[in-house]
This record gives C-alpha cells, sequence and structure tokens, in this order.
C-alpha cells in the first residue's frame, strides 16, 4: 500500500485558487464510536461561513486504524458524506501532502471527487516534509488536490475561529454528537 501511496502521489494537481471565484466551502470529519464511523458534512458560505448544509450518517467501520494509512480507513465515510453535494473546495480533516508519502486522506478525497481539497489536521505526521505544511492558528494545512498551499492558506485563515476553521469544527461537533 506504501508503494500505491508514492504512486498517486504523482497524480496530485497543485494550483493556485481564484479565491473571488469561491463562493461556498465544505468540510467533512469523521468519529468513531466502537465499530460505528459517524460522520459529518456542513457546507458553508464563504467566505462569510453561514452554514448552508449539514449532514450526519453513520455507518459500519470497514477498516481498522493504521498509522499513515488513515486513508483506508476514512475513505468509505468521506466518500458517503459528500456524495451527491456541491461545493467549491473541501476541507477534509486529515492530511494532504504533509504525509510521509505525500498522500494523505485530503489528497486521496480530492482525486476521486476531482474538486480542491484542503488538508487541515491538529498535529504534523513524523517523517513529512517540511515545505509540505503550515501552521495556522491551531491547524496543519496542507496541499490536498486542485490547489496549492498559498490559496489553502488563504482559505483557512479566513475562516478562523479560536485558531482552527469553523467549518471543520462544526463538522467535528456534528460527526460526534450528532448535531452542530
Amino acid at each position: 500500500m506504501a508503494k500505491a501511496q508514492e504512486k498517486l502521489s504523482a497524480r496530485v494537481v497543485e494550483k493556485p485558487l481564484d479565491l473571488s471565484a469561491i463562493k461556498t466551502v465544505a468540510a467533512v470529519d469523521v468519529a468513531y464510536k466502537e465499530d460505528t464511523a459517524r460522520a459529518g458534512f456542513v457546507l458553508c458560505s464563504f467566505p462569510e461561513c453561514a452554514v448552508v448544509k449539514a449532514k450526519f450518517m453513520e455507518m459500519e467501520v470497514s477498516a481498522p486504524y493504521v498509522p499513515t494509512f488513515f486513508f483506508l480507513r476514512e475513505t468509505r465515510p468521506v466518500l458517503l458524506a459528500v456524495r451527491g453535494e456541491s461545493f467549491d473546495v473541501l476541507l477534509v480533516e486529515g492530511h494532504g501532502k504533509a504525509h510521509p508519502r505525500g498522500y494523505g486522506l485530503a489528497s486521496h478525497i480530492g482525486l476521486l471527487v476531482g474538486r480542491p481539497t484542503i488538508g487541515v489536521a491538529k498535529r504534523p505526521l513524523r517523517g513529512s516534509p517540511r515545505n509540505s505544511f503550515k501552521r495556522v492558528g491551531k491547524a496543519y494545512v496542507s496541499v490536498g488536490h486542485l490547489i496549492n498551499l498559498e490559496s489553502a492558506l488563504r482559505i483557512v485563515e479566513s475562516l478562523l475561529d479560536e485558531g482552527y476553521p469553523m467549518p471543520l469544527k462544526l463538522a467535528d461537533r456534528l460527526s460526534k454528537r450528532g448535531r452542530i
């Protein structure tokens, strides 16, 4: 699987985004309770960050947690949460290029959904290249797919609430409590 991550990392596209064209930012997070994955999806207007939609779903866990292979466990719940949704940018609770093999959950989801994604995490992974992420407030931001780091930083900075992007705070709350 490590070789597949390294190979897939070459498919990640980094490019600047026209921030004036962004109207919505979505966020997704997954929490676990025993053998159940609980996904929270939140869609917000940008840059105001008014909640447009929130969605909660539960499903059986289909893969174990394996460090640095987080994407194997989270892909199914994240894809089910974002299915059928329309958004300009997706914030993913997890790393993108800030991964020892340059391909974390945010990159994987970005490649699968074909939308700009940003990886947002609470701490950097050991072995991640230093230039693959930047700290913004309490968040470590990295490229997921179809965005560059500068654009990702500007988007996350504009959404900060007490050091963390508000859409992800809401998605986290939703995934843990079933409500915002």
